[in-house]
């Protein structure tokens, strides 16, 4: 008695999917390496995908890094010239760079009125007589370290003689000015 019921409709089906039999040859071996070789095809792919990505984050990292440096580096750089500006632009420095320019401090000023009276009393600029020393903030070019002295000359050698430059005039910078007037925008 060992006969099987026949199975119909949905068991059916199903049990045809599945051998009964006994194992031909190959036959369920067969049936397995497919499903295998695709098992082995998605962790390979897996493990190259996520070797790529790691590889691609590695490479964003050196850049980043790069990156930071540069932007550390400008920002020194961008602080140094800031603190160039602002010696430049302390009030002594002005007054300093003013005063070897040639300039001296205007005295009381006039005023015009819109019907062409004058107030005040018109008197051109005094040149005074002060020293000025060293300021108290220093500009940049002033910061540069002097070379040192050159050694002693050895016992029987000439010194050799140097001359104070004379300093040379300047000349006044004459800009010339068109006579077609601009208009923004054209």
């Amino acid at each position: 008695m060992s006969r099987k019921p026949e199975l119909r409709g949905r068991a059916a089906r199903l049990a045809r999917l599945f051998p009964t039999g006994p194992a031909r040859a190959g036959g369920i071996q067969a049936a397995r390496t497919p499903f295998v070789l695709l098992v082995v095809l998605l962790l390979g792919g897996g493990l190259i995908g996520l070797l790529v990505l790691n590889s691609a984050l590695s490479e964003g990292q050196f850049k980043l890094d790069d990156l930071q440096k540069q932007t550390k580096s400008l920002t020194d750089e961008e602080q140094a010239l800031q603190r160039d500006v602002d010696a430049y632009s302390a009030p002594d420095a002005l007054q300093r760079r003013a005063h070897e320019l040639g300039m001296v401090p205007g005295g009381d000023p006039a005023f015009l009125d819109p019907n062409g009276t004058v107030k005040g009393v018109p008197e051109q600029a005094a040149a005074e007589k002060t020293s000025v020393d060293t300021p108290v903030v220093l500009a940049p070019e002033a910061l540069v370290s002097k070379p040192s002295p050159s050694p002693a000359p050895a016992a029987g050698a000439t010194a050799p003689v140097t001359t104070p430059a004379t300093p040379t005039p300047t000349r006044p910078v004459k800009t010339v000015q068109s006579s077609t007037p601009t208009t923004p925008g054209r």
